[in-house]
């Protein structure tokens, strides 16, 4: 084989096995956002319900910087769609445990929309997950929540730390 093919064949190689980037949910906070979570006064609680963020922060702002970035992100699922034996299609991701189900939604800009056609099943909901696939600035609304961002997935896959 020539080397230059070789070489090329290798460099193929070693880009497939890359590390994915790994996205934090900070990433899509605006700086705006931050500093409101940051200096936000004590949560109000409003009669025997969950605390409520407030309202600034609940906007969706996004960071346009993270448009098109291809990597991973951790979280927990919100099923939206899912099949007769409960293979998930679409759903939700959000950083923590819970999130649009047991308290108030998160911030838009901290739920994603994730589109994952081929489907996947896990365990239970309170198991993390890693999604890969590319970030769009896209919002989504329906009842459980709005998300400021969308993946169509790649690949849907256990948490495990790395």
């Amino acid at each position: 084989m020539h080397l230059v093919a070789m070489a090329s064949l290798l460099f193929a190689a070693m880009g497939a096995n890359a590390e994915l980037r790994e996205i934090d949910w900070l990433e899509l906070m605006p700086a705006e956002d931050l500093a409101l979570l940051e200096n936000m006064p004590e949560v109000e609680h409003q009669g025997d319900g969950p605390a409520l963020l407030p309202d600034e922060i609940m906007t969706g702002r996004v960071v346009p910087e993270m448009e098109n970035v291809t990597g991973r992100i951790p979280g927990f699922v919100v099923p939206l769609k899912t099949t007769e034996d409960m293979r998930i299609l679409e759903f939700f991701l959000v950083p923590y445990y819970g999130a649009c189900i047991h308290v108030p939604p998160p911030p838009p800009n901290q739920i994603i929309h994730v589109k994952y056609p081929e489907g996947f099943t896990i365990e239970a909901l309170y198991d993390p997950i890693w999604v890969e696939g590319t970030v769009m600035i896209q919002r989504t609304e329906n009842d459980i929540g709005t998300s400021s961002y969308a993946i169509s997935a790649d690949a849907v896959s256990p948490y495990e730390q790395y």
